[in-house]
């Protein structure tokens, strides 16, 4: 297949759309209802609810009953695999066992873990927290939770402790599982220390979880040396649910809990722009739709594909993979760094038959520049690449589509943690377009909307909006009704509706700035990402918000000596790479006479690095005389960002500034950092 680089000719085709599970689905909802549908374009437009509105967040399916869990594990097969670990290489071992898990062992790993649960006093609607890695076990602790009404909460054993404290401090986890070490660039690195510290912090705020749950999952001596007392291993802890068998039917069925199609599945954490990360309840009923929908449907993935998905359990991608069990597919975990060793990822493809390999953008534009898989492995098993995390620039469709297999379909996929599935992203029966994501997804009226809130014409950039309520719409922000006081609640609830209903009335914002194409082929239109509206910082594709940094600094140089004191910062993103990726500037206002010296901005790097993460760090510190705020004082990130990136001064309303004065700084800093940048 020939790498053709107009726009106006697809990168890709699907052999035979007719056959695709698109198409036979169109038909089912033809002969159904008596339409006469016959494009993507068509079946999408019918298949969107028109008698709400997104702020009403209605109800859904209000008289099913379901289990999520139960949906997950309806194949017990004992020679299906339902999971493949893989651990990066270190030294001590360069070939690590692949951990594997029929469908029959997962089923009856969940069962026993439910029935420890059950013995441990989980009710329905208490939290169970994860700070772990993406091992089988942690996938077990989730269907588990699930099974018996629990609400699941997932923090990266990545994060720092204060990182996760700020997430489980507002939902106060009854039990929490943890890995006692990961790898890492091929290294082992203990994370037994970050758990203490997380557990210390919950107990100062009168949090003490009633169990602790220790995973050892690598392949390296366990050593228990550095555990506090109380902590109980995951065998023991297996073991009494298997003994005592409890919530089982007396065939030895999982008594499920079958709730309503809103019943809270687990909580995703925002990026936490403006205060602490917003706690996101999403219902069980639409994660299993938006899955079946996505995967079954669009996807056209069956029980017989592998599918992997690069992603630590902090990332909704974790959610993502989790749910094509629902397909009885084989699912791929690994537990590493993606490109210490750039070619171990592709040998796994050919050493496990991967036919849906899935990553982020920033993952394909590192290895563009390292390695060409196509000139050293097979690869003929993949039929799907999934892309996320920041826009996949179009030169890394040519990449993917010379270096890495010439027929596979590119899915540029984007929704977000917000919704914990896809606005839009793949079809098997669609085009690839360079550059562009095929189609938005079936279901959700994603449109594109000028300043004024009129609809973009095709081609036009705008705001990504959804203009009709679609069955993932968060159920709210945490709390909900019922689990704390009523002003609690209430607060809650209003900042939910200021978070996505506030900028646009009567329709979802979404904070990303995109462009609708003219349709093509029947594909309604694709999509282009170009990138983020608000102040979420997006380094390599992973996503935290500003205040992140800005708890660091207030926490560590705030109140210190003059010379370790920071008086007012400022974060922001400047794009790198062509604007695939970005890298995070800092800027910092000091006590009047001093200057920033190496020495502090050393401090504030590893303070940042210790507390946050090293994705955290940012990538230029920069002292200022003042930071921009409007005037009722709010930090203007977004300008100061659309600043640095080349946005001119003329575009500024000073009227809406406290301080307006200040950004003629701004504008000469940003010219200095793009030739910076242009000069790598």
């Amino acid at each position: 297949m020939a790498i053709l680089q107009s726009n106006d000719e697809p990168l890709y085709r699907p052999l035979n759309p007719e056959d695709s599970a698109t198409f036979r689905f169109l038909a089912r909802i033809n002969a159904k209802l008596g339409l006469s549908l016959k494009s993507y374009e068509e079946l999408q437009s019918c298949l969107v609810d028109t008698s709400a509105l997104p702020p009403s967040n209605p109800a859904w399916f209000s008289e099913a009953k379901l289990s999520w869990a139960e949906n997950m594990l309806h194949c017990r097969s004992d020679t299906k695999l339902a999971f493949i670990q893989a651990t990066e290489p270190t030294p001590d071992f360069p070939s690590p066992e692949l951990q594997k898990c029929t469908y029959l062992q997962l089923y009856n790993l969940v069962a026993d873990l439910a029935s420890a649960l059950l013995l441990n006093g989980l009710e329905p609607g208490d939290r169970v927290g994860s700070y772990s890695s993406n091992c089988i076990e942690n996938v077990v602790a989730c269907l588990a939770t699930a099974a018996v009404g629990g609400i699941w909460v997932s923090a990266a054993a990545d994060f720092g402790p204060e990182g996760v404290l700020e997430r489980f401090e507002q939902v106060q986890p009854k039990f929490i599982f943890a890995v006692d070490a990961v790898v890492y660039n091929a290294k082992v690195h203990r994370h037994t220390a970050k758990l203490s510290v997380l557990l210390s912090g919950l107990s100062k705020k009168g949090i003490t979880p009633s169990k602790v749950i220790i995973i050892h999952t690598i392949p390296h001596p366990e050593d228990r040396g550095d555990w506090l007392p109380g902590w109980i291993s995951w065998d023991s802890f297996l073991a009494d649910g298997g003994e005592c068998k409890l919530g089982r039917t007396s065939s030895g069925e999982i008594e499920w809990r079958r709730g309503p199609f809103d019943t809270p599945l687990w909580i995703l954490f925002s990026s936490g722009t403006t205060g602490r990360p917003k706690p996101i309840v999403h219902r069980a009923g639409g994660m299993l739709l938006q899955a079946k929908k996505e995967f079954a449907i669009c996807g056209d993935l069956k029980p017989e594909d592998v599918f992997f998905y690069y992603t630590t359990t902090g990332w909704m991608m974790w959610n993502f993979l989790v749910s094509g069990l629902s397909l009885g597919s084989t699912l791929v975990l690994y537990d590493g760094s993606p490109l210490r060793d750039p070619s171990y990822l592709w040998k796994l493809v050919d050493e496990l038959g991967i036919t849906i390999y899935g990553t982020s953008a920033k993952y394909i534009d590192h290895l563009s520049k390292v390695y060409r898989p196509r000139e050293h492995h097979d690869l003929s098993t993949l039929r799907h690449i999934y892309s996320t995390g920041s826009p996949l620039a179009p030169p890394l469709f040519d990449y993917v589509y010379r270096h890495i297999r010439k027929d596979v379909l590119l899915g540029s996929i984007t929704g977000g943690t917000d919704i914990c599935s896809l606005f839009a992203g793949m079809c098997s029966a669609l085009p690839v377009y360079r550059g562009e994501i095929q189609c938005r997804m079936l279901g959700m009226a994603v449109e594109s909307f000028s300043p004024s809130g009129t609809l973009c014409a095709p081609d036009e950039p705008g705001e990504l909006v959804c203009v009709k309520p679609f069955p993932c719409m968060p159920l709210g922000f945490w709390p909900l009704p019922g689990f704390a006081p009523d002003e609690n609640v209430k607060a809650a609830s209003y900042r939910y509706q200021q978070a996505y209903f506030s900028d646009v009335e009567g329709v979802w914002y979404h904070g990303d700035h995109i462009i609708i194409t003219r349709s093509r082929c029947g594909n309604g239109g694709g999509l282009v990402m170009l990138g983020r509206s608000d102040g979420v910082l997006n380094p390599g594709g992973i996503r935290f918000g500003s205040s992140e940094l800005y708890d660091v600094l207030d926490l560590c140089f705030s109140g210190a000596s003059a010379e370790q004191t920071i008086v007012d910062s400022l974060a922001v993103g400047q794009k790198i790479d062509g604007g695939a990726d970005e890298r995070v500037i800092l800027f910092v206002k000091l006590p009047e006479g001093h200057v920033l010296s190496a020495d502090l901005e050393q401090k504030i790097k590893t303070e940042v690095r210790n507390r946050r993460s090293p994705r955290h760090v940012p990538a230029r510190i920069i002292q200022t005389a003042d930071i921009p705020y409007t005037l009722n004082g709010k930090r203007v990130e977004v300008l100061v960002k659309k600043i640095i990136n080349g946005a001119p001064l003329s575009t500024v309303n000073p009227a809406t500034l406290a301080n307006p004065e200040c950004l003629a700084f701004y504008a000469e800093v940003g010219a200095a950092l793009r030739l910076e940048v242009g000069a790598k």
